[in-house]
């Protein structure tokens, strides 16, 4: 059976009131030596606060909850703690809560998991929802921020990239490389991914600055995990693409595998450039070249909106970080 404050009050010999003071941190009604004689007995009786059930009573919370998708990435880790180092410095609690890979069951799972106590507001750590569940966080009337995802919808609160300029500035910096022949691996492209589209469009417009034609061989959809990075590479050995962009540090690395695999060389065959940038590109040999997001700033950043109410949406800076995996490439009619 739990510790009440009234098991502190009986060892202690003070009232009820005054042990709910002490620990409820109220000044001006005890002594410092009452405060530390009740600190004492809570600390040999064990006692721990019922924070959820206080939060009922007063209708406030100091939570922020934090919903992620289970897509296999792994920036997700760098956005987490982000988002913890501001909830520290504002004396708020995270809880987190897994909304499955594109799961509608499970997203609704996470929101009514949230939604079933008092929060200061939630995080969605890279989930896009379905419409009954957008439908129900908006019915909820409480903050709310996606984190490394945009929308169509500017009415949506989301702290992330600038995802056109990134697919642009990787196929730019390959242009500059020499390459013509260019892959993009592992992106979502269809209607519900905004973010794979606006990176397509990104390396698309690079491309026709350029003039260079884009042949649909070189585009290779998945899902930003690994195993779409092994399967793209399976195709890409039978077409002439000589460098290519992956959707995420995974894509990548399944990539650069996979070329191991077929005999081939990185980056003397295929050059690579990934998007994300996460510690995995110098784990690797050769270090992977890559647009590198900021993604516990995406995290503090947005943290933060949700503590102050702001309701304006953000892009946090991207950095292209050049390692060893991509060649300087000599046409011999290059443009």
């Amino acid at each position: 059976m739990s510790v009440t404050i009234k098991d502190i009050a009986k060892k202690t010999g003070f009232s009820v009131a005054t042990v709910s003071r002490v620990l409820s941190n109220k000044t001006g009604f005890f002594s410092q030596e009452t405060a530390n004689a009740v600190h004492k007995a809570a600390v040999e009786l064990g006692y721990k606060k019922n924070m959820a059930a206080t939060e009922l009573v007063t209708q406030t919370s100091n939570v922020i909850a934090v919903i992620v998708n289970s897509t296999k990435t792994n920036f997700s880790n760098q956005i987490i703690t982000g988002i913890q180092k501001k909830a520290a410095e504002m004396s708020k609690r995270v809880i987190i809560l897994y909304a499955g890979d594109h799961d509608q069951v499970a997203q609704k799972i996470a929101l009514t998991t949230a939604l079933e106590r008092p929060i200061l507001g939630i995080l969605l750590v890279s989930v896009d929802l379905y419409p009954k569940n957008l439908l129900l966080l908006k019915s909820a009337h409480i903050p709310f921020f996606f984190i490394s995802i945009s929308f169509k919808d500017t009415g949506l609160n989301y702290i992330t990239s600038d995802d056109y300029q990134i697919g642009y500035t990787a196929t730019k910096y390959l242009i500059n490389h020499g390459h013509r022949k260019i892959g993009l691996a592992g992106l979502g492209i269809d209607p519900s991914d905004h973010t794979g589209n606006l990176r397509f469009n990104g390396y698309q417009q690079a491309l026709t600055e350029n003039n260079i034609a884009f042949q649909h061989d070189w585009l290779q959809i998945g899902d930003y995990s690994y195993e779409s990075g092994l399967t793209a590479m399976k195709s890409y050995s039978q077409t002439n693409v000589t460098a290519v962009i992956t959707a995420s540090d995974l894509v990548g690395i399944g990539i650069l595998n996979q070329c191991t695999k077929l005999g081939l060389n990185v980056p003397n065959d295929l050059s690579i450039i990934t998007i994300d940038g996460t510690n995995l590109c110098q784990l690797v040999q050769p270090p992977l070249t890559s647009i590198t997001q900021n993604f516990f700033q995406m995290g503090y950043l947005g943290t933060n909106y949700l503590i102050a109410g702001s309701k304006k949406n953000a892009y946090t800076n991207v950095q292209l970080c050049q390692r060893s995996s991509v060649k300087t490439y000599h046409f011999k009619n290059s443009i």
